[in-house]
């Protein structure tokens, strides 16, 4: 039981008890997921499973994208439907007014983090500051959109991690002078997989386990010796200068092999190829 499931989160729940939902039909003592869900969020929701829990750092791709519902003219305490409601307004706003106004949100751009997020502030997080109904300055933070659209009544986002939508359709709301929140969140790529690839919850049992070698297959592989498996498995570092690497940069990473076994990834320093991360199956 080590390797990844992609998961189609559902609605309602946190991403930390579907995990625990994923952990129990597999029977699996160790799991987690690679990037957090709000409850009104669905969609994929990478799980590591076992020794696999240890790459989630490593999986090459922060990109993700989303299908985001809103509505315009209300403005709630969340930035998203669930909120008490702060003010309604009237919208005469067109399809063609709100497809234009996006164009300011594409690139690299500025945001401010909504109060529910889970960054910390002296210790607590912003959202248990929220619940006691303290708001704090927050720091605005760059964010890359590498494609907003209108596409009928929801927005398609592809976006860098770390940006929040919620706070994306609030700003567009005050571009348009009417207001706006979130209503549905929907995930539909993330870490390099589709949502097409992602199992419901309620079919987790016989979701295919994708190994960590195929996970992380844009690390180019790296075929050891028995002599260098069993010394890279002890922690050991490789010589460079013994490898079949191309024009190693520096901290460049591999996948490395023995016997067609993946034991981990190195990482070259130096001269060297040191273990970044080691596989280790037995980690249930």
């Amino acid at each position: 039981m080590c390797g990844l499931i992609l998961l189609d989160k559902p609605e309602g729940i946190t991403s930390f008890s579907a995990v625990n939902r994923v952990r129990r039909a597999l029977n699996c003592k160790k799991a987690g997921h690679t990037g957090t869900l709000d409850p009104l969020a669905t969609g994929v929701l990478p799980v590591m499973l076992g020794g696999a829990t240890r790459f989630a750092q490593f999986l090459p791709s922060h990109r993700k994208a989303y299908l985001a519902g809103f509505k315009l003219g209300t403005t709630t305490t969340t930035l998203d439907i669930t909120g008490d409601v702060l003010e309604e307004r009237p919208v005469h706003v067109s399809h063609e007014q709100i497809a234009a106004a996006l164009a300011p949100f594409r690139g690299n751009i500025l945001q401010v983090p909504p109060m529910i997020s889970a960054l910390k502030r002296d210790g607590k997080r912003l959202y248990e500051l929220a619940r006691q109904g303290i708001e704090v300055e927050r720091e605005p933070r760059p964010v890359e959109i590498f494609a907003l659209e209108l596409r009928g009544n929801e927005l398609y986002i592809e976006c860098s991690a770390g940006t929040y939508v919620r706070s994306l359709i609030d700003d567009l709301g005050r571009a348009l002078g009417c207001g706006a929140c979130m209503t549905t969140l929907r995930r539909v790529q993330a870490n390099g997989f589709d949502i097409a690839q992602c199992t419901p919850l309620e079919h987790v049992a016989e979701a295919e386990i994708l190994p960590m070698e195929q996970v992380l297959a844009a690390y180019d592989e790296l075929r050891v010796s028995p002599a260098q498996a069993i010394r890279f498995r002890n922690g050991g570092a490789l010589d460079l200068a013994r490898l079949q690497i191309k024009n190693p940069t520096e901290n460049e990473l591999h996948r490395v092999f023995g016997d067609d076994i993946f034991l981990g990834l190195g990482r070259v320093q130096g001269d060297e190829l040191t273990v970044a991360r080691l596989l280790v199956r037995n980690e249930v």
